[in-house]
């Protein structure tokens, strides 16, 4: 153990708790040193946002211009150029990209996060290694809550109201949290041993986004075949989104659990392996 300056708080440098790797307490303390570090993590993701938008004359804006030019892309390629035999496709399509947006920019920027530049940070200032590949976990999430108005605005002016049904999209984002965070300090903890890891994880997403129904409904999948597509981790999460936004509806239970559960396990297995390589992360770096 050991402290980091001005602090006084203690972390964990080199070795996992006892009965490390999948264990339950050395889950716990992970979990808790996110939480005592909750103020440094605002902190950083402010200057993560920030260093995006240094420099460029619009700054904060373009977490609503992204999207809003993203939703004219598609509305003139999906509009005019292909008619997908979907009603307001648009929306559709829009809605599931969002929280998949979330998951590949968090991956794609938080697997190298500590291999690339988290060195220091961790051999010299000491901090909890798992702070640095949630920071890119929660400034997706920050990009993602401000499209959401982009979202709403486009799915009112084509006449989709989303309704009550948008008071469980806070346990849709808890449920991807889970999954997002699982993935990213497992991937960040494997690059730092593997750096393959790096350039595998662009190319996974892209067979993942496929295995998704984003560009397509699930009732376009046999019947027999849909079970396998819902244990898909994303698959879910996307489904919940295009209810709330799309249809305008309650999302079905099936969703929501499969949802919260497969998150849930997935954060608990990717913060298992990660607490099992974090004795040796300061000595690959």
């Amino acid at each position: 153990m050991a402290r980091v300056a001005d602090s006084g708080m203690p972390v964990r440098i080199n070795a996992p708790p006892a009965g490390g790797g999948l264990g339950w307490r050395a889950f716990c303390q992970h979990v808790q040193e996110l939480w005592q570090y909750r103020a440094l993590l605002g902190a950083l993701v402010v200057r993560e946002l920030k260093a995006r938008y240094r420099n460029s004359v619009l700054g904060y804006l373009w977490t609503l211009l992204n999207p809003l030019l993203l939703l004219a892309v598609y509305s003139l390629v999906f509009s005019v150029y292909m008619r997908v035999e979907v009603e307001h496709y648009v929306i559709y399509l829009f809605s599931g990209l969002l929280g998949w947006n979330w998951l590949a920019s968090s991956l794609n920027a938080g697997t190298s996060s500590i291999a690339r530049g988290g060195g220091a940070l961790i051999t010299k200032a000491l901090l909890p290694p798992q702070l640095l590949p949630t920071v890119q976990t929660l400034t997706n999430l920050v990009n993602l809550v401000l499209s959401l108005p982009v979202l709403l605005g486009a799915a009112v002016l084509l006449g989709r109201w989303p309704g009550l049904s948008l008071v469980l999209l806070p346990v849709l984002l808890l449920a991807e949290l889970l999954l997002v965070q699982g993935l990213v300090v497992a991937l960040a903890a494997l690059c730092v041993r593997f750096r393959d890891v790096e350039f595998l994880v662009p190319n996974f997403l892209t067979f993942w986004f496929f295995l998704t129904p984003i560009l397509y409904p699930l009732a376009v999948i046999p019947e027999t075949l849909r079970p396998l597509v819902l244990l898909n981790p994303m698959a879910p999460v996307a489904l919940g989104y295009q209810e709330l936004f799309y249809w305008g509806r309650w999302p079905e239970p099936l969703h929501l659990v499969l949802a919260l559960g497969l998150g849930a396990g997935v954060f608990y297995l990717g913060t298992g392996l990660f607490e099992r390589l974090r004795d040796t992360l300061a000595e690959e770096i």
